[in-house]
């Protein structure tokens, strides 16, 4: 069949668009992409913080697949929000890429090796909240802009390290800078991160049918917990909550001990680096994982967040306390 692709027009989801494209021709589909300019686009000089994030790159998006004029979406999956408008349907995960953030810089080897009062840029609250829990030192700097964009501006010395998702480096292939990736104890991930999500209109059975072979189920079932766990939390992408669901070492090295499911959870405050963290080993899962309840695997993480006192960090970020 003929499909229709929207994308946003960055390097980046450009890249992802054709790669779904790619896959999807390898199954004797044709395939269009068309470029589709979204809010978040046209306000690159506007932080987050001043404009709010939810569907600020996927209501165009949307829009013209709820007309009809394209039939799939491709995002970044952190991007969209936790709860899809009706006419939609998250149709397939493809299989998650390097899911963690990455200390880039020109000159220093490692988070830990910047200097006293380092600027560091990125767009992100929760990557600014974690950075300040970890070095209360740095000054955090507003970064907007694609990755080649904010690789120049480093380049240039405006800021001493930026903080970047590995995925979208690792897609285009500019990781030459990447000095550290952060791992999820130390620097949790935003839900989602490092998946695409393939969304398309609730009643294409059409379109459904041709997507499901891009479905990873191991990979369903993490970002399923991952944004249950931030819609109980009242979360959007630009909270602070990290969050991070994956097979445990002994399910990856096939130990016989069954699917055990490791998940790290955060929530910090930007201005002050306060932090709550959880790190736990979900033992329910030994059941099938076709059989286990990743959504509510969801709300345990977020019922833990809370007793572990992230209520008040997140009522002071627009969050939920209960």
């Amino acid at each position: 069949m003929n499909l229709r692709i929207g994308s946003r027009g960055s390097q980046l989801a450009l890249w992802q668009a054709n790669h779904i494209a790619a896959l999807l021709r390898g199954q004797g589909h044709s395939v269009e992409i068309e470029i589709i300019k979204t809010t978040g686009d046209r306000l690159q000089e506007v932080t987050f913080a001043q404009v709010g994030s939810k569907g600020m790159f996927t209501k165009e998006i949307e829009e013209a697949l709820a007309a009809g004029r394209v039939d799939l979406a491709v995002h970044s999956l952190k991007d969209l929000p936790t709860e899809l408008p009706e006419p939609f349907a998250l149709a397939a995960t493809p299989p998650r890429v390097d899911p963690r953030d990455v200390f880039v810089s020109v000159q220093y080897a490692s988070l830990a090796a910047l200097p006293q009062g380092a600027r560091v840029g990125t767009s992100s609250q929760r990557r600014r909240a974690q950075l300040k829990a970890l070095r209360p030192d740095i000054e955090a700097v507003e970064f907007r802009g694609n990755v080649d964009t904010r690789l120049r501006k480093l380049a240039e010395g405006q800021v001493e390290a930026i903080l970047l998702a590995a995925a979208g480096l690792d897609r285009l292939e500019k990781t030459e800078w990447v000095r550290e990736r952060l791992e999820p104890k130390d620097f949790c991930p935003a839900a989602g991160q490092g998946s695409l999500g393939i969304e398309t209109r609730k009643d294409d059975a059409a379109t459904i049918a041709a997507v499901a072979f891009l479905d990873d189920a191991a990979t369903r079932f993490a970002v399923t917990a991952e944004r249950a766990a931030l819609a109980a939390l009242g979360g959007g992408c630009q909270v602070p909550i990290g969050i991070h669901c994956r097979a445990s070492a002994e399910e990856a090295t096939g130990s016989g001990e069954g699917p055990w499911v490791e998940i790290f959870a955060v929530v910090a405050v930007p201005e002050t680096g306060a932090a709550v963290r959880i790190y736990f080993r979900e033992t329910w899962h030994r059941a099938p994982r076709a059989d286990a309840d990743p959504a509510a695997l969801g709300r345990l993480i977020a019922q833990k967040l809370i007793e572990a006192g992230a209520g008040p960090l997140l009522e002071a970020a627009g969050g939920v306390s209960r």
